[in-house]
């Protein structure tokens, strides 16, 4: 079972315990790095560019459930993107 990334109108929820902060994710990625390797010869990342990336799998990390993990509304998402009732042209 393959689950998409959480937005900004979305993020995780374990259906079995509910939790929405701790999970383990399984991806795959194919991506293009810089490398800038100092005169000693050790290298640091400087830039990254993400080709494809897929998520494989996202386990809860409080009760150890695969695939049981859903995607629900973030709060307030839904206020984010409308304009209070006291600003202009709400």
């Amino acid at each position: 079972m393959t689950i998409a990334a959480p937005t900004a109108e979305t993020r995780w929820r374990c259906t079995l315990c509910g939790n929405l902060t701790r999970f383990d994710v399984t991806r795959s990625a194919r991506v293009v790095e810089y490398l800038h390797f100092d005169l000693g010869g050790e290298s640091k990342v400087e830039e990254t560019e993400v080709l494809s990336e897929t998520l494989e799998s996202v386990r809860c990390r409080w009760c150890n459930a695969v695939d049981q993990v859903e995607l629900v509304p973030r709060p307030g998402a839904d206020a984010a993107e409308q304009p209070a009732a006291d600003e202009p042209g709400a």
